[in-house]
């Protein structure tokens, strides 16, 4: 088999048998594949340099890749995937893990759109767990980013790809060979060709947390070398929706590594929010007060003219020999002035949006259908939640789920064919039934699991396959060995995420004429499509 062959049968290392992909990049294929040896099932990731590389290039590049996986490998945790074996084969590496089921933060995200800070933190201590872990046995990740973030079935969250960069499009670039990571998650002192520390992956950290109270990383633009210059140069938009979240993200986010916050304070931080309880205030670097969240804290009035606030002393008892009162100072009347104007354009506002509601629907001629019109001028959908701090205005974009402006629920229409009856000789006592399979969803991007089942029950295990952005619909191959059924027996594909649905059925019969034909439910061995 060539190398990006799908092989139905290929063991590698004498051990580790293909099963399915369960995805695919620039770099390589991550399969799901069963350990002879252990008789397990792990996932195994295919590692391929990019075509443009020289023979020493790709080289070089394998030996790295095959010295951070063993790194990789020394890092016992409960949130960091296993490195289990780095295996040669063909001259390239395949790097043997633990095969964790589930969902990526990336998925979720665009499943559910920005989460609520209390939850976003507590992902978020569980994902510097893994990295305190990673920077205690000297392994830095250098691509912490939504994607590399697995939402287990078991309820675990788990950092992937440790030191495994991957080329995928304009989500990574390259220098020199030098795979470096997500522009908009790189840290800037990687950005300038500086050696990266644990600092950087802290970096990393908080635009993840960013991204997912905001739904959108801050410094992402058109390009990836727009997108560096911002990470560098540009001020961090201020978070809108981090509520208790955002003292935590500023200081993550400040562009000297020596600036930002310990790992230690930053995970008691995050695992208090996530509790629901205010965080200690840990020093200097981002002590969390009410002033520092957005909404909350003193009006504007006090050092109004960039003095610092400060209490109220009681004034002495003016003595008989004290002069008339003075007029109150400037400062004060200009603070009556500001609250003045406060009230009346609070009052204004008020009567404006009141107005409104009772003449939306009314017979204004420039009104006739402001209600579908309001509805796309305001973002509904998941435009609303794709919109970024970025705008010139400054205001912050509106991430309100309701009826009218949620984003549309995920579908997933699934149509099967192919498995036409057989009868005739067959290998093992099995034959292989070849399947297409069609997957249409609401949304994309999108990962759909499902599996195939009988009227006897389940012939396979749960298989995934992604929707990439802007496709909407993806045709796979798939088989099933079968061993031989009964008449009348039929096969669908059901699936479970992200919604629960089935497909059309096709019958299923396999006559073997060197097996005894069995009534029971068939046995089916998945193999990789």
């Amino acid at each position: 088999m060539s190398d990006g062959e799908p092989g139905r049968e290929r063991v590698v290392a004498g051990r580790y048998r293909l099963l399915s992909p369960l995805g695919e990049g620039g770099m390589g294929t991550v399969w799901r594949a069963r350990d002879e040896v252990l008789r397990r099932e792990v996932a195994v990731k295919e590692v391929r340099a990019p075509d443009w590389l020289t023979a020493p290039e790709r080289e070089r590049m394998y030996a790295r890749l095959e010295r951070e996986a063993w790194a990789a490998a020394r890092v016992a945790h409960p949130n960091v995937v296993t490195v289990y074996d780095v295996a040669a084969e063909d001259g390239r590496p395949w790097i043997v893990m633990e095969l964790v089921r589930g969902l990526t933060l990336a998925d979720l995200l665009d499943a559910e759109g920005p989460l609520p800070p209390r939850r976003a933190a507590a992902i978020g201590a569980e994902v510097l767990s893994a990295l305190r872990a990673a920077h205690a046995a000297g392994v830095l990740h250098r691509d912490v980013k939504p994607g590399n973030v697995l939402m287990a079935n078991d309820g675990r969250v788990v950092l992937t790809d440790f030191g495994i960069a991957r080329v995928e499009g304009s989500s990574a670039l390259t220098m020199t060979g030098e795979v470096i990571g997500s522009p908009e998650f790189l840290a800037p002192e990687r950005a300038l060709g500086r050696d990266p520390g644990p600092e950087s992956d802290l970096w990393s950290l908080g635009v993840l947390l960013y991204a997912a109270v905001e739904g959108a990383s801050p410094f992402r633009q058109d390009t990836p070398l727009s997108t560096l210059r911002a990470v560098v140069d540009e001020a961090l938009p201020p978070p809108r929706r981090a509520g208790p979240l955002a003292p935590v993200i500023e200081g993550l986010l400040r562009k000297d590594p020596a600036g930002r916050p310990p790992a230690e304070r930053v995970e008691g931080d995050l695992r208090a929010i996530g509790s629901g309880d205010p965080p200690d205030a840990g020093g200097p670097a981002h002590s969390l007060t009410l002033a520092a969240v957005p909404g909350f804290g003193p009006p504007p009035t006090a050092g109004y003219e960039g003095t610092a606030p400060t209490a109220a002393a009681p004034s002495p008892s003016p003595s008989p020999a004290s002069p008339s009162p003075t007029p109150p100072p400037r400062r004060e009347r200009r603070t009556v002035l500001v609250l003045v104007t406060g009230i009346v354009v609070l009052v204004l506002a008020l009567a404006g949006l009141t107005y409104g509601l009772l003449h939306r629907d009314g017979d204004d001629p420039d009104a006739k259908g402001s209600g579908a019109t309001r509805r796309a001028e305001t973002g509904g959908g998941s435009t609303a939640r794709e919109s970024t701090a970025e705008s010139g205005d400054g205001a912050a974009p509106s991430h309100r789920r309701s009826t009218s402006s949620a984003a549309p629920a995920q579908s997933v229409k699934v149509t099967i064919s192919g498995g036409h009856p057989y009868s005739g000789a067959c290998e093992e006592g099995r034959h292989t039934l070849d399947l297409r399979v069609d997957i249409t969803v609401g949304r994309a991007p999108a990962t759909v699991e499902y599996r195939w089942n009988s009227r006897g029950g389940p012939v396979s295990d749960w298989r995934t396959r992604s929707v990439a952005l802007g496709a909407r619909s993806v045709r796979v191959a798939d088989s099933l060995a079968v061993r031989p059924t009964g008449s009348g027996n039929r096969v669908w594909a059901e699936v479970r995420s992200p919604v629960h649905t089935t497909s059309n059925s096709l019958p299923l019969s396999v006559t073997c004429t060197s097996a005894t034909p069995s009534t029971s439910a068939p046995e089916a061995t998945p193999t990789s499509s």
